[in-house]
């Protein structure tokens, strides 16, 4: 699914609005950029003079301009479709899903950032079996490029290896993979306590307002374990909603669990910070 078309109700990462520049100390990333916006500004003759060794030589400045340039306003599908066309007249397409299977780690890992970037989304099955890679490096290329990939395919891969990713990053991917749909889901039927753990945090990193009364139930209610309800507290605190204050304010003074009601406390005081002046 096309991130610009998953809505949560608070826009919680706008999108780019210029694409990112080479600034000289890239040449491939200038040329890609340039060429790109050709394409992506209606040109289908448009083809990159580049081959997939030197894109793969400097995937972070290669994956920050077709980032840059898919994450703007309006590119949406088509643009998408229009970008993955541009790669194969190229002669880029298969060779960066290949190299995905590279013996060496360096470019399994540059291949994952790239193809995620790009939005490939034919390589995600390919992409998926390197959050099983050996290489710490690679097992992190592939985490951020299924949270830039998304939709419900990268969100079932990344909770299926989620007892491998440490929950930080794994909650941060899913902020990013998830839409409103696999969110709910997640929520209704976490297939772990981590799991649980990783979707609630993700809905505090996501300024989710639609999900604070859910977050407040959870908070609220003792049959989740506790991990649960202290992540639940945090993630109220994340997304600073002032409705959300009043609950807080009551687990912090009543709930006979101390980790819970300092966490509680806390997040409580945080949103306070943050709403108080804010206009109703």
């Amino acid at each position: 699914m096309d991130p610009s078309l998953r809505s949560n109700g608070s826009n919680p990462r706008p999108a780019t609005q210029a694409s990112a520049r080479s600034g000289g100390k890239s040449r491939v990333a200038g040329r890609i950029d340039r060429v790109l916006n050709t394409a992506l500004a209606g040109e289908r003759a448009a083809v990159l003079n580049a081959s997939s060794a030197e894109l793969l030589a400097e995937p972070f400045a290669v994956a920050a301009v077709l980032g840059s340039a898919l994450d703007r306003p309006g590119v949406g599908l088509l643009g998408h479709f229009m970008t993955h066309e541009l790669l194969r007249r190229s002669q880029l397409y298969d060779d960066l899903i290949n190299a995905l299977a590279s013996p060496d780690a360096g470019t399994r890992a540059a291949a994952a950032r790239i193809c995620g970037a790009a939005r490939m989304s034919e390589a995600i099955v390919w992409i998926a079996d390197l959050l099983q890679d050996p290489s710490p490096e690679v097992g992190e290329a592939a985490v951020r490029s299924l949270s830039r990939l998304g939709g419900r395919r990268a969100v079932e891969h990344l909770m299926a290896s989620g007892d491998r990713i440490p929950l930080y990053r794994l909650a941060i991917a899913l902020s990013r993979a998830a839409s409103d749909v696999d969110i709910e889901a997640l929520m209704r039927q976490p297939a772990s306590e981590r799991a649980a753990v990783a979707t609630v945090l993700a809905c505090g990193l996501r300024r989710d307002v639609l999900r604070v009364s859910p977050l407040l139930g959870i908070a609220h209610d003792r049959r989740w374990p506790a991990s649960v309800r202290l992540a639940a507290c945090k993630a109220l605190a994340m997304i600073g909603n002032r409705s959300a204050a009043d609950g807080l304010h009551r687990l912090a003074e009543s709930d006979p669990e101390p980790r819970i009601k300092k966490t509680a406390d806390r997040s409580y005081r945080r949103l306070v910070r943050r709403v108080v002046g804010r206009p109703r």
